[in-house]
């Protein structure tokens, strides 16, 4: 069993969000569910976020609520198996050879170009 100060020593990840229309920045743990804060500026924020980390694993060691630890990269190969359809294999594949890239670079180009939106739209 954990304690206290061996949660707070794990890495979680911190997400800081800017609020364009109030100002300020949201901060959360996405592994420690409605753990959340807001700061007017990102050291605050920050500051306010490492403050509700201690104060919601506290609750959550007292009421014996499970407290997922952080995720790694270590978890994670950096490859997975895609199949596709063959006409968007060709055209990959053509877009690919007019970039003078492989397939491979042209594929994680895409990906990372839809994450980042994906991301900056959440």
């Amino acid at each position: 069993m954990r304690t206290l100060s061996d949660y707070l020593s794990l890495p979680y990840r911190l997400e800081l969000i800017e609020d364009y229309e109030e100002g300020g920045f949201a901060a959360a743990y996405p592994e420690l569910p409605g753990c959340i804060t807001y700061g007017e500026t990102i050291e605050s924020a920050v500051e306010n976020a490492m403050d509700a980390k201690k104060a919601w694993l506290e609750a959550a060691l007292e009421d014996g609520y499970p407290i997922a630890e952080p995720d790694s990269l270590e978890n994670y190969s950096g490859q997975f198996k895609l199949r596709i359809p063959r006409s968007l294999h060709k055209s990959l594949a053509e877009h690919a050879r007019r970039e003078g890239v492989s397939m491979n670079q042209y594929c994680v180009y895409l990906l990372s170009r839809n994450d980042a939106v994906y991301t900056n739209n959440q």
